[in-house]
């Protein structure tokens, strides 16, 4: 029930963050993915997925879906990523997950909709991407250190 209860605080976070957009490009990029980092750290990466798709789906809808259908596309992969960062702090390895996140919200995220759109448009949104991944993380390493101390104080 407590992972349930994590789970659930985690994707209202995510709903929370879908509001606080970065004014640049379409209207889906927020701060969103922050909690679906802290949910990796904490629960893993089937949970870290969940809150990650479920994040960007309403950060799509609050955004006007300014991609159609293929947000769809975006939270499969943010789902894939997320699962992908959860797998590797899991591991234990921290800052190489931090660098996928990074690499792979901002750069590589985006390089489908080359074919599907065009080059120019992902060129386009890889500054606001990389901004907004940037405080995602920031704030996700934030937290996630300050929740480990003070729940490793709880438990001591």
């Amino acid at each position: 029930m407590r992972r349930f209860t994590l789970l659930v605080m985690f994707i209202s976070l995510s709903v929370i963050g879908s509001l606080i957009k970065i004014p640049f490009t379409i209207g889906s990029i927020a701060l969103d993915s922050a909690p679906a980092v802290v949910a990796a750290v904490f629960l893993g990466p089937t949970a870290a997925a969940v809150v990650a798709s479920v994040g960007h789906v309403v950060s799509a809808l609050f955004g006007g879906f300014p991609l159609g259908p293929f947000h769809i596309l975006v939270a499969i992969e943010m789902a894939a990523l997320l699962y992908i960062v959860g797998l590797l702090i899991r591991r234990g390895w921290f800052i190489f997950s931090y660098v996928c996140f990074f690499i792979g919200n901002a750069l590589l995220a985006p390089l489908p909709f080359a074919w599907i759109m065009s080059p120019a448009f992902v060129l386009s949104i890889i500054p606001s991407l990389a901004l907004a991944t940037g405080v995602n993380l920031a704030i996700a390493v934030v937290v996630s250190k300050a929740l480990q101390r003070a729940w490793g104080k709880q438990h001591a």
